[in-house]
C-alpha cells in the first residue's frame, strides 16, 4: 500500500521504465519527454549545406561582378551582414525560448526613423534613447507573456501593432543626419557578430543550458505555467530582443546612404525569422545549431548582392518568405532527427559527495515503492478436533492406575 501527499497529483511512471529522479536530470520535464541526450549531428550536416549554399552563390557574384566583394562594397556587405544577423539573433532568441516576437521588424524601422531624425546630435545622444525605450518595451512584452501566460507570438504582434501606429506618424523618408559610417569598423562587426553567435550556439549545446533556455517550451497543455525560473527566462530573452532588433535597425540605417523609409517592418520580422529558421532554430523552442546564424544571415546577405546581377528584382518579403518556408522544413529536420535515440539513457548524476577519498563508494538511493513494507498474509488457522489430541492416547489413563 503507498501514500499520496494530501492534495498532490502522483506523477505516472514513464513508460521507457527509467526512475523519475533519472529522468529529471535527463531532460526538461521528468514526467515528460525521451531519456537520453539531444544529438546535435542533424544541426551540424545542415551547417554543412549551408556552408556549400554560401561558397556557390559567392563564387557565382565572384564571376559575375568581382567589385561587389571588394574594398567599399565589401565593407558595406559586412555591415549590411551584421545588421541582418542582430535581427536574425533577436528572432532566434526569442525562438529558443518558445516566445517568438514578431515585433523585432518594426522596432528595427523605429529606432531606424529615430536614429535619422536625431543623428546630429551625436551617436550617444541617438542610440541611447532608442535602446532605453526598446527595453522597457521588451520588458512590458514579458511582463504580458510571463504574467498572463500567453503565447508570446501574439503579444508580440499586438506589440507590434503599436510600434507601427508610431512609425505611421512620418508620412515622407528621412534622411539620416548623422555621420557616423559603420563601413570603417566592418571587419570588427562583423568578427563581433560571428563570435557572438558561435559562442551562443555552443553554449545552447550544454544540455544544463540548453534545459533551461528551452524551459517555456510547451510539454502537455499550453496554457499551463511553467514555472518562475521559466518566466524569468524568456522575460530576459524577450528583452534581450528588442534592445538587438533597436541596435540593428540603427546599423542598418547608419550603413544605407537613401533615406529611411517609414514601412511597417513586417517584411523584416519575415526575414529575421526566416533566417533564424533556416539557420537551424527550430520553430518549437530549445533547439539551435552552432554556426548555422553566421552561415544562414551569410548566404541571404550574398544572395541578395548576387540577385541584382542576375536581373531578378526580388522583394524583402520574397526573400523573408522563402526563407521561412525552407526554414519550416529544416524545423521539421531537426525535431525528427535531433531528439534523443529510442531507447537510450543516461546515468544520473551523482548524489552527495559521490566517492569518499578512501575510495568508498555512497550507495544511490533506490526507489522505495511502498512503506511500510507488507508483512506477508498468516495462513488461516485450522479448526481443532478434542477428541483427536495426542495428549488423550499418550497421557497415563486413571482408570489404569486405579486398577493397578
Amino acid at each position: 500500500m503507498g501514500y499520496e501527499e494530501a492534495g498532490r497529483e502522483r506523477s505516472a511512471e514513464p513508460s521507457s521504465g527509467v526512475p523519475s529522479a533519472v529522468l529529471e536530470n535527463v531532460f526538461d520535464d521528468p514526467t515528460h519527454g525521451e531519456p537520453g541526450r539531444d544529438r546535435v549531428g542533424v544541426h551540424l550536416g545542415w551547417e554543412f549545406l549551408l556552408l556549400a549554399g554560401l561558397a556557390t552563390v559567392g563564387w557565382l557574384l565572384w564571376q559575375d561582378n568581382p567589385a561587389a566583394l571588394r574594398d567599399g562594397n565589401l565593407r558595406t556587405l559586412l555591415v549590411d551582414a551584421v545588421g541582418l544577423g542582430m535581427l536574425a539573433l533577436a528572432a532566434g532568441l526569442s525562438l529558443r525560448t518558445a516566445a517568438p516576437n514578431l515585433a523585432v521588424g518594426p522596432i528595427a524601422v523605429a529606432a531606424a526613423l529615430h536614429y535619422a531624425e536625431q543623428g546630429d546630435r551625436g551617436l550617444p545622444a541617438s542610440i541611447g534613447p532608442a535602446v532605453a525605450v526598446a527595453a522597457l518595451g521588451g520588458l512590458a512584452l514579458a511582463l504580458a507573456v510571463v504574467v498572463l501566460h500567453v503565447p508570446g507570438w501574439a503579444a508580440s504582434l499586438a506589440g507590434a501593432a503599436g510600434v507601427v501606429v508610431y512609425i505611421e506618424r512620418r508620412s515622407a523618408p528621412v534622411l539620416v543626419q548623422g555621420d557616423y559610417d559603420p563601413g570603417r569598423s566592418a571587419g570588427y562587426l562583423f568578427a563581433g557578430f560571428a563570435a557572438v553567435a558561435a559562442l551562443g550556439g555552443l553554449f545552447g549545446m550544454i544540455r544544463t543550458i540548453r534545459r533551461l533556455v528551452g524551459r517555456y517550451r510547451p510539454i502537455a497543455d499550453p496554457a499551463r505555467r511553467r514555472g518562475a525560473v521559466a518566466a524569468v527566462v524568456t522575460a530576459v530573452a524577450l528583452v534581450g530582443s528588442t534592445v538587438l532588433a533597436a541596435l540593428a535597425g540603427v546599423l542598418l540605417a547608419a550603413n544605407d546612404p537613401g533615406p529611411v523609409a517609414p514601412t511597417s517592418g513586417l517584411d523584416w520580422t519575415v526575414l529575421a525569422i526566416g533566417v533564424a529558421l533556416l539557420a537551424g532554430t527550430s520553430a518549437y523552442g530549445r533547439r539551435g545549431g552552432v554556426f548555422g546564424t553566421v552561415l544562414a544571415v551569410s548566404l541571404v546577405t550574398v544572395f541578395q548582392a548576387y540577385a541584382p546581377e542576375r536581373g531578378w528584382t526580388l522583394s524583402i518579403w520574397a526573400i523573408g518568405g522563402a526563407a521561412l518556408g525552407v526554414g519550416l522544413l529544416v524545423t521539421r529536420l531537426v525535431e525528427t532527427f535531433g531528439r534523443p535515440r529510442p531507447g537510450s539513457t543516461d546515468k544520473p548524476e551523482p548524489v552527495g559527495d559521490g566517492t569518499i577519498s578512501a575510495g568508498w563508494s555512497i550507495p544511490q538511493a533506490q526507489p522505495v515503492d511502498n512503506w511500510p513494507p507488507t508483512l506477508p498474509t498468516p495462513a488461516a488457522p485450522q479448526p481443532v478436533d478434542p477428541w483427536r489430541d495426542p495428549r488423550w492416547e499418550d497421557s497415563p489413563r486413571r482408570w489404569d492406575a486405579d486398577e493397578r
